[in-house]
């Protein structure tokens, strides 16, 4: 088998980067690379508004990058970061995107930003084995991440972007003193608390990534009295020349001026100023006396990740790095964890036995058995309404990695229904999913109700389930452990079956196995002793 040809696109505050390549593991074949200056989050405001202008720039965007995208007849996946996160019209932005430009747009959260650009620098610089401090400095905002040998041992997302800065400090392009000064203050101020965390972690090798650092590395570079490399991945550039090339930036008073700066692309010189202090305060804060380029970043990142998803193991469970995340929240959080995986095994066993009816792929498997791992963590907050306290902690958590922003709101939604109100228009997060999303939260919460009554006791008391449709109706065998009396599960199970019956469109009778033999073909799933 060949290398999958995948296209990846960044949808950032800035500009929006697509990149297509062929990709086969590590391996990563640029076959196309596009850029187009959209700024989304020149609205002013502190980012909370998209304005109609720049929605409209950012969907003729998405368009013409998924004709390139079909061009190559690549599979085209993207991403949206700060800007879109962040605004409170974002639902606007993402059905035009569908509707407009035909394209699913991922909200990708803070800490998966910055996991997935640790996840592209990795395969542009040679640090692998060595502990890794990033700095990405976006339009919106900046991601910090100390990671190694691939695993992120810590990340922030902070509000400081090269545009949000402009908007606040530098209008128009224009600087004062007083302006600079109170940008560096601003700064230093969000920065301080975890750059005691990222010192105390002791890294050994700084790498910048993505426009601002680019920007400031090529005026670094028009400097020396060298020629200019024909490539900056891997160009590694000094505390003093990086200090030196944000002094020259601010010698120059307006935008007009500060174009003429050798080695700086015009189109950034009315936002360059609020990034590069940025970068000046991080190299300062956390002692970087020498920094390595990187021109790979959050869109390599999402290329890779994507053939992992596909590639990485088996498509029947989460992937190592999403399960280990779910596990860790449950195990933080969960007082009785035997019995939500118990849930999700059983879950998980009812969801192959009526693929038939309710049609879903493995993507929502994953879904399920995240949502059904954690449907109890709330109870860390309190046992009064601790469904609706695990849809908080799961959509809040810093804990979940690898999951997309909408993966994240489907699992926090499953947890949340898997008892008490079903679903309803009148509830204002499942009112905002599509219909389509609506559905697979009604299937999957359903399954789980009644997978949590056939643990009712919370005693592992059932081996498996056996799913028969038999046209008109749904009727769910259930196998119990042993000589185990299961009556009690069997009540309870039917007692939470109607979520189920709604969304499959059909009646369901939940049965003991008569008679069940030891090894009678089945969907059951045997449960750990």
């Amino acid at each position: 088998m060949g290398p999958d040809v995948l296209a990846a696109v960044d949808l950032g505050t800035n500009s929006v980067h697509l990149v297509v390549a062929r990709v086969d593991g590590p391996n990563l074949e640029v076959i196309e690379r596009e850029r187009e200056m959209v700024r989304l989050g020149s609205a002013g405001g502190d980012m909370k508004w998209l304005s109609d202008a720049a929605i409209d720039r950012g969907i003729a965007a998405l368009a013409r990058f998924r004709q390139v995208a079909e061009i190559h007849e690549a599979r085209l996946r993207v991403v949206a970061t700060s800007a879109v996160r962040e605004a409170e019209n974002r639902a606007e932005f993402l059905r035009r995107a569908r509707e407009d430009a035909k394209v699913d747009v991922e909200v990708i959260s803070g800490f998966e930003e910055a996991r997935l650009i640790h996840l592209g620098v990795l395969q542009a610089v040679p640090v692998f084995d060595r502990r890794l401090l990033v700095c990405d400095i976006g339009g919106g905002s900046t991601e910090l991440v100390v990671g190694q040998q691939g695993d992120v041992l810590a990340s922030r997302s902070l509000k400081l972007g090269a545009i949000r800065l402009t908007q606040r400090f530098f209008p128009e392009g224009r600087r004062t003193n007083n302006a600079v000064e109170a940008c560096r203050r601003y700064v230093q101020g969000i920065l301080a608390p975890f750059a005691r965390e990222i010192r105390r972690l002791e890294w050994e090798v700084a790498v910048g990534s993505s426009g601002t650092i680019g920007a400031v590395c090529e005026v670094a570079a028009a400097q020396r009295d060298e020629p200019r490399p024909r490539t900056y991945n891997n160009f590694t550039v000094r505390r003093e020349e990086i200090d030196a090339a944000v002094e020259l930036l601010l010698e120059a008073k307006t935008a007009r001026a500060r174009a003429k700066v050798p080695g700086l692309d015009p189109r950034r010189a009315d936002i360059i100023l609020g990034g590069a202090l940025v970068l000046e305060q991080v190299v300062g804060e956390l002692g970087v006396e020498e920094l390595t380029f990187s021109d790979y970043a959050l869109r390599e990142g999402v290329l890779l990740d994507t053939w992992q998803r596909t590639h990485g193991g088996s498509l029947h469970h989460l992937s190592d790095l999403r399960r280990r995340s779910v596990l860790h929240l449950l195990e933080a959080m969960d007082e009785d964890p035997a019995h939500s995986q118990q849930v999700a095994l059983l879950a998980l066993a009812l969801f192959d036995g009526t693929r038939d009816r309710h049609g879903l792929g493995d993507d929502s498997r994953e879904v399920l058995e995240a949502g059904a791992l954690l449907s109890n963590v709330g109870l860390f907050v309190s046992h009064s309404g601790h469904h609706k306290h695990s849809y908080y902690v799961i959509r809040n958590s810093e804990l979940l990695t690898g999951f997309t922003d909408r993966e994240i709101e489907l699992v926090a939604l499953v947890a949340r229904y898997h008892r008490k109100s079903t679903p309803r228009n009148r509830h204002p997060e499942f009112a905002a999913l599509s219909p389509e999303d609506q559905r697979e939260v009604s299937v999957l919460a359903g399954l789980v109700r009644i997978a949590v009554g056939l643990d009712r006791n919370h005693g592992s008391r059932v081996n498996g389930v056996v799913c028969h449709d038999e046209g008109d109706r749904l009727v769910i065998e259930v196998v119990p452990r042993g000589d185990e009396d299961i009556d009690l599960e069997l009540y309870a199970a039917a007692q939470r079956q109607s979520l189920l019956e709604e969304a499959l469109g059909c009646p369901i009778e939940i049965v003991a196995a008569a008679e069940a033999e030891p090894g009678k073909p089945s969907e059951r799933v045997p449960v750990p002793q």
